[in-house]
């Protein structure tokens, strides 16, 4: 180096177990899962919109999620897919494994106008 400057230093590399960790809160991931649970159905006309409650413990998130459906329908195939997208979802976003994701149907709301268009409301 000329004029006598010192040669720059590189910073010294600290090893993964020295970084220190991340913490997801609580609240954070409830609000992951609620909105996961609006992607993977839509919330039905004049109904209230999915919510969610979490239980972090260990890096592993158990989920319960409260959801209005539209009737008739595929319960036990809507409360499936709900399932699926909300433990993917938080396990991307997260990086959380998901042991447990429990679906609490709170209501149903039927379709009038649909049944009568297509006949079947007597």
């Amino acid at each position: 180096m000329a004029g006598g400057e010192p040669a720059p230093t590189r910073p010294r590399r600290v090893a993964p177990a020295e970084r220190g960790s991340t913490t997801v809160a609580d609240r954070v991931v409830a609000k992951i899962a609620t909105r996961a649970a609006r992607e993977a159905l839509p919330v039905p006309e004049g109904g209230a919109a999915p919510h969610a409650m979490v239980v972090v413990r260990h890096g592993a998130a158990r989920i319960r999620i409260s959801l209005e459906l539209d009737y008739p329908c595929d319960i036990g195939g809507r409360c499936a897919r709900v399932r699926r997208h909300v433990a993917r979802r938080v396990r991307e976003l997260a990086d959380m494994e998901v042991p447990e994701v429990a679906v609490q149907v709170e209501r149903l709301h039927s379709a009038p106008q649909h049944a009568t268009a297509e006949g079947r409301l007597r």
